[in-house]
Parts: structure tokens; C-alpha cells; sequence
């Protein structure tokens, strides 16, 4: 028969052994546990690290900063070669440090001579490839073409457009403004605002002829630095406008 000696020392071996196994499983599952809170941890940090990648790639790819005018040089596939017209060209001014606001400016692309009709990515047409021979600039009461308004802007000129309906006291304003040097007027159909004034990488819209904007924009933007023949004059150009 067991004495009563043997059974406890049984039931305490039995209890060391469940100690023991209790402690080992704790062990286990706090190694599992840390681990996986470390898993998570750095998951959310990898998790953090890869939006913040993506939302510094996403502002990076979205680009692009949009430029200034004052930050518009003439650009690498640009030809400066000057005069076009076999004439002294007129002193260029810098691009304004102080715009109309609204002014877009564009990309420099390139500025050679070519035959036949073009496509622009800006409508209307803010710089890049031409036809060999430019506007005259003065005011035109029909459409002229794209190609040669954009040789014109490569000398210097500003162009301003205007829809076909516009009211006929803000077409003699646009008139007006034509009388000067370097400003070129046509009607545009289709036209997205009454009137979009254009210089070489530059553009904006306005709600008529009478915005305050339309004066400071010839003033700043004719004859510009930017425009890579600017000062070479369009006088010498093809059309016959109605006002020079």
C-alpha cells in the first residue's frame, strides 16, 4: 500500500512539473507575441514609409511646379539667331517679376521653320515650331493662321484673340490696341473666354476687352527676353491688316 509520504511527494513533483510547463508556455507565447507585435510594428512603419514615398513621388510626378514668368528662359532646342528680318532688332525687356494674375506660362519646346499647317498644345498656340514667315501685326476681323501668329510671337509680338460675337465696342478697344507696335488681333473661333491675350510661352484669359489685365499683359509681355527672336519686328510680315 502507498504510504502517505509517496503520494505527496508525487502530487509535488506533479505540481513542479505544471509549473514548469506553465512557465514554458508563457515563455513561448510572449516570444510569439513580441514577435508578432514587432511584425506589426514594422509593418506599419514599412506601410508608413511607402504612402510617404508615394505621396512625395505622386507631388514630384505631378510636377512639376508650375513656372513663373520670370523663371521662363529661352530654351536649348530655341534659335536666337537674329535678324530674321534684316533688321536692327529692338531692345528685349526681362520677363516681369510681377504678372497679371491668371498668366500660364508653358514649357519651352522649340522654335524651327516648317511648311504647312502644325498642332499646338495649347489652344491658341503659345510658342514651339512656325511657318517660315510671320504676321503682320495690326487688327484682323478674320481668322489668321496659327503658324504664322506663333512666327510673330517669336519676335516679340503679343496676340490677342477674340470670340467671333464679341460685343462690337470691345472689338474697336481690341482695335485700338492694335495701332500699337507688336500686338496682333484676330478673332478666334471657338475660343474658350472673349478674350485670351498671347505672348512666346505665356497666356491669359480674360472676360473682355476692358480688363485691366489685357493692358498690363501687352505692356509686360511684348518685345520679351523669353521670346527667343524677340525684337526682330513684325512689320515686315505677310497679311494685310485692316489697322497698323
Amino acid at each position: 500500500m502507498e504510504s502517505r509520504n509517496d503520494h505527496r511527494g508525487r502530487a509535488s513533483k506533479a505540481r513542479a512539473a505544471l509549473i514548469v510547463l506553465l512557465i514554458l508556455s508563457t515563455l513561448v507565447l510572449a516570444a510569439c507575441g513580441g514577435e508578432s507585435a514587432n511584425s506589426g510594428g514594422d509593418g506599419e512603419t514599412e506601410a508608413a514609409q511607402e504612402t510617404t514615398s508615394g505621396e512625395s513621388a505622386g507631388e514630384e510626378t505631378r510636377g512639376e511646379r508650375a513656372l513663373s514668368p520670370s523663371e521662363a528662359t529661352v530654351g536649348p532646342e530655341e534659335n536666337t539667331a537674329m535678324p530674321a528680318s534684316g533688321r536692327e532688332e529692338d531692345p528685349a525687356q526681362p520677363p516681369p517679376e510681377d504678372p497679371p494674375e491668371g498668366v500660364q506660362t508653358f514649357p519651352a519646346t522649340s522654335n524651327g521653320n516648317f511648311e504647312g499647317p502644325l498642332s499646338y498644345e495649347q489652344d491658341p498656340p503659345t510658342n514651339g515650331d512656325h511657318s517660315p514667315g510671320w504676321q503682320k501685326c495690326g487688327f484682323y476681323s478674320s481668322p489668321i493662321e496659327n503658324e504664322r501668329a506663333v512666327h510673330s510671337m517669336d519676335h516679340g509680338a503679343v496676340w490677342i484673340t477674340y470670340q467671333p460675337n464679341l460685343s462690337q465696342d470691345q472689338i474697336e478697344a481690341l482695335r485700338s490696341l492694335a495701332r500699337e507696335d507688336y500686338v496682333l488681333v484676330s478673332p478666334y473661333p471657338g475660343l474658350r473666354a472673349p478674350v485670351i491675350a498671347t505672348a512666346w510661352r505665356n497666356q491669359l484669359e480674360l472676360d473682355g476687352a476692358d480688363d485691366p489685365r489685357l493692358r498690363q499683359f501687352v505692356d509686360q509681355f511684348r518685345v520679351s527676353e523669353t521670346a527667343p527672336r524677340s525684337g526682330n519686328g513684325c512689320e515686315n510680315g505677310g497679311g494685310e491688316p485692316e489697322t497698323s
